[in-house]
């Protein structure tokens, strides 16, 4: 079980700088059109990129997740990655969370305990 503990949490944080790198890419873009601008913006805008490199690192572990533990227990892990966002949301874009917030991800993660016990 902490070998899926592991992964899964690793798994979580390459999900959350998905979303970061996701959000610092799209504010450097420029506004959506099929033209030249808008996808030379996309090609050109290293945290998109590294984004989609997230994403990929994070499939890979889910790959190995899958295939090696039970996705009855593996899947509701991946809320994992709440935690991680919320974060993030925190010390890298400087938003304020409320309490409430706060209180749903710790009911999330009381499941998590539940499911791992």
């Amino acid at each position: 079980m902490l070998k899926l503990i592991f992964f899964s949490t690793i798994q979580c944080i390459f999900l959350a700088f998905t979303q970061v790198f996701l959000k610092l890419g799209l504010e450097r873009m420029d506004p959506f059109g099929f033209n030249w601008r808008f996808f030379k913006s996309a090609l050109l805008n290293l945290p998109f990129a590294l984004s989609g490199i997230c994403v990929a690192t994070a499939s890979l572990f889910w790959f190995y997740i899958v295939k090696h533990f039970p996705l009855s227990i593996a899947y509701p892990l991946i809320s994992i990655s709440y935690v991680f966002g919320m974060l993030a949301s925190i010390l890298v874009f400087k938003e304020t969370v409320p309490l409430s917030r706060w209180i749903g991800v710790g009911f999330i993660m009381v499941g998590v305990v539940f499911l791992t016990k």
